[in-house]
């Protein structure tokens, strides 16, 4: 799906979009520091509700967590 979600030219737009909303950098943050460890395989649905923000926020905050964990994961295998 992420790959869907990245060739989609509305993606760009709703990164942006959510990027220049005030409360994002905090969001982002509460939910790779805290939230996603008590819940790894959050759905974007349940984010949405569990945070009050809006399903296009949550998307691509999680898509965001993820490819930076993916990131990590590979960097780490790789140094092994």
């Amino acid at each position: 799906m992420e790959v869907e979600l990245e060739r989609n030219p509305l993606w760009l737009i709703l990164v942006e979009t959510v990027h220049a909303l005030p409360m994002y950098p905090s969001h982002k943050a509460y939910v790779r520091d805290i939230l996603i460890l008590e819940h790894p395989r959050i759905s974007v649905e349940e984010l949405s509700l569990r945070l009050d923000i809006p399903l296009g926020e949550a998307m691509v905050i999680l898509h965001e967590i993820e490819e930076k964990i993916e990131t990590l994961t590979n960097g780490e295998e790789n140094d092994a």
